[in-house]
């Protein structure tokens, strides 16, 4: 068994992350901590742990995690990057569902996430964790950084067009929605049920923290530069990300629904629908899929991709143990298995 510790248990990924490793069959959950809720059972703030999970919440301190074999934060940005050298130099892996490992220039890093970045020395060394583009890298590596949600959604959607050098990158449009959970549990007016509900809103349409890690991971695939508009939008739901994108046609393509189907078809994780279809974010709810289809209207250039996931799962918390699989030598798909819930 592998012995795991998650920092920063009681958000809503690390909630999520706890409810997937109580049913692995490989982990045994060591350590779970929590400065404001130390001392207190972890079932008794999250009841649906209750007869899974039986241990209290701790304070994060480097010689208890340094009894792990791997390490997740599940805390804000700029947390694991003060805790992340020592625990490598005691040989625990680790895997940041945050963003302090994501952007490879630190300078770039710290100009959208507004502060120092505390170890710049280990940028190069993290391995971006999107199994689909970097699976080799990622069972090799000791420090992963687990990507965004929209992210996610997004390279997964435009990564098959481009690789192929189909699209023209240089007019790419996201047109992202995502649920109130992905604004975390803190409290926050914009997340009240009388503000959420009934209504949907962009937001950040000015510029949001995950564009440059987008743009950054389509880049490395793409023979030119990479050109992003990036919009995304609160809808009044609790899970689930809906991304519409928008490329470029520069050559005429016979059959983009083969294209996908063959970018996609060993892929666990990837569900690329029958032509025609609109994916359902409630489709992947509590799942680590994403589900993309892909049209071209009306016969033009431009092609249309719609990606769908949860948020919390193949957005974060799923995809994190996905990552851990890979890094440990298991079966990628281990305690990953879900099926969607409906309704």
């Amino acid at each position: 068994m592998i012995q795991v510790g998650v920092v920063g248990g009681t958000g809503y990924t690390g909630v999520e992350l706890l409810r997937l490793l109580v049913l692995h069959p490989e982990v045994e959950l060591k350590v779970v901590t929590s400065r404001s809720e130390s001392g207190r059972k972890i079932s008794d703030l999250y009841p649906n742990l209750r007869g899974h999970l039986d241990i209290e919440f701790s304070d994060p301190t480097v010689a208890e995690l340094a009894t792990c074999d791997l390490v997740f934060f599940a805390t804000p940005n700029g947390v694991a990057m003060k805790s992340v050298p020592e625990l490598l130099a005691r040989g625990v892996k680790v895997i940041d569902l945050a963003a302090d490992f994501r952007i490879e220039d630190a300078a770039l890093w710290s100009e959208w996430y507004g502060m120092e970045h505390a170890c710049p020395e280990l940028l190069e060394e993290a391995v971006y964790g999107l199994p689909e583009t970097s699976r080799d890298k990622i069972a090799s590596a000791r420090l992963v950084a687990n990507p965004g949600c929209y992210p996610t959604a997004v390279q997964l959607g435009f990564l098959p067009l481009i690789k192929a050098g189909l699209v023209n990158t240089e007019n790419l449009i996201a047109d992202t929605k995502s649920g109130v959970s992905g604004a975390g549990r803190g409290a926050s007016v914009g997340a009240l049920l009388c503000e959420a509900s009934e209504s949907m809103m962009a937001y950040k349409a000015g510029g949001h923290r995950h564009h440059p890690e987008i743009s950054q991971g389509l880049q490395w695939f793409s023979e030119s530069k990479v050109g992003l508009t990036f919009v995304p939008h609160l809808t009044p739901m609790i899970r689930g990300i809906h991304a519409t994108l928008y490329a470029p046609l520069n050559q005429d393509v016979d059959d983009l629904q083969a294209l996908f189907e063959d970018a996609y078809k060993d892929e666990p994780f990837v569900d690329v629908m029958p032509a025609g279809s609109h994916p359902e974010t409630r489709s992947v709810k509590g799942a680590n899929t994403c589900r993309i289809a892909v049209h071209k209207p009306q016969n033009a250039n431009t092609v249309i991709i719609l990606s769908v996931i949860d948020n919390l799962v193949k957005g974060a918390a799923g995809q994190a143990v996905q990552n851990m699989n890979l890094m440990m030598g298991l079966e990628e798909t281990a305690g990953l298995n879900q099926v969607a819930l409906l309704p």
